[in-house]
């Protein structure tokens, strides 16, 4: 499916949203740090949470909402994550959703909430209430959105998709601490279609497994990484369930959107240069695959090694070997660039030079084959810099 890189949260018909300045993000571009997306009717909702056990007040907040009756909005701040804050945080995180739900005209149970930034600190609730009148709600509203939710990230991260008579369109903030296990990520996704809870919910699960959760920029985990996924069903039609005709396209357009989302976060990783793409195939398992994905996308060694351009294909073979997966050493083979490098339990030959160009390309591909299976994996990550270091030493001064 074809992805416009234009669309956005508000692609689909009868969402709403905007943003303002509020004074809680003291970095970054655009000087937006506090949204509101609203439907402008009941929705169906979905949403996939972090592992943490140290999360956000925020995934509880949520969680509870959720567990109660659909949402029809989400309040978002950057600037402060509002996360290991105890139960003032907590009290915080319901009253900022209350704030956004009576700007919005919408019940406080409504309005779901995310916090973004730094950790440990509480939410500025003085400066969030005096602005949350200053935020005008309009269906051109996404792409504002789309930037005030960002931290370090360099650009906005959006796309919509069309399947059938219906569109689908997100976006996501991410671009340090990227590992998701449900990076600081967010993710949030609107529909028009008349989705049904159980198959929004079930399609959700399961193409994050496929998407946000293999990518990585530098191995660690955020305490407040959530994906949020809204249907209205605006532009009428028959309830889309698991048994509709168009119940596979609406997976299929699902996956093609958090994959390209997926991509711009590792894209736009912390002081990146080149976005990696890791396959994973032959292998005995699908978990065996991403495994080795998320082992490959973590390796500072290989990280570093494409950065430099430097063609050392030894780096890629220390991370599967080491990574417990079953493989069959005679079988696996690993390619850069689409250069065979080893195979058969040997190097191959091959240019050094030519290959140490392709590797200076923005984007480059890491493939190995395990050869014990006919499961695969498909993931992205991005090259370590010095840029990187810099960025994290000053973070939080």
């Amino acid at each position: 499916m074809r992805i416009d890189p234009e669309g956005h949260v508000t692609t689909p018909r009868g969402f709403r949203a905007g943003a303002t300045y509020a004074g809680v993000k003291t970095y970054g571009e655009g000087k937006l740090d506090l949204a509101v997306l609203v439907s402008d009717a009941p929705c169906s909702a979905a949403a996939v949470y972090t592992r943490s056990r140290l999360h956000a007040p925020s995934i509880d907040i949520n969680r509870e909402k959720l567990a109660h009756r659909p949402a029809r909005g989400v309040v978002v701040n950057a600037g402060v994550a509002n996360a290991s804050t105890g139960e003032r945080g907590k009290r915080d995180g319901y009253e900022l959703a209350r704030l956004a739900a009576v700007h919005a005209g919408i019940a406080p149970e409504e309005m779901l909430v995310c916090s973004t930034g730094v950790i440990g600190h509480y939410l500025p609730m003085d400066r969030l209430a005096s602005a949350m009148p200053a935020i005008e709600l309009s269906a051109d509203g996404g792409p504002a959105f789309a930037r005030a939710i960002m931290t370090t990230d360099t650009r906005p991260k959006m796309g919509a998709v069309r399947f059938g008579p219906y569109h689908l369109g997100g976006c996501c903030k991410g671009s340090g601490m990227i590992h998701p296990n449900m990076a600081t990520m967010l993710a949030f996704l609107a529909t028009d279609a008349p989705v049904e809870q159980a198959l929004l919910q079930r399609a959700l699960s399961a193409v994050v497994d496929e998407s946000f959760n293999l990518v990585s920029v530098d191995g660690d985990t955020s305490p407040s990484d959530t994906v949020l996924l809204f249907a209205n069903g605006a532009a009428g039609g028959d309830r889309v369930d698991a048994h509709h005709p168009l119940a596979g396209d609406f997976v299929a357009a699902l996956r093609a959107l958090c994959v390209h989302l997926a991509r711009e976060i590792a894209r736009d990783g912390e002081g990146a240069t080149k976005l990696i793409e890791f396959t994973v195939s032959g292998a005995a398992t699908a978990d065996d695959a991403r495994a080795l994905v998320r082992q490959l996308s973590t390796s500072y060694l290989l990280k570093s090694a494409i950065h430099g351009a430097d063609p050392n294909w030894g780096r890629v073979a220390a991370v599967v070997g080491r990574s417990g997966v079953e493989l069959d050493e005679s079988a696996v083979t690993i390619d850069l660039c689409g250069t065979r490098v080893f195979e058969a339990g040997r190097p191959t030959e091959f240019d050094p030079i030519e290959l140490s160009r392709r590797l200076h390309r923005a984007e480059v591909s890491v493939a190995v084959h395990l050869g014990v299976g006919t499961a695969a994996a498909t993931g992205w990550g991005c090259d370590l810099s010095a840029e990187y270091v810099s960025i994290n030493a000053d973070y939080h001064t």
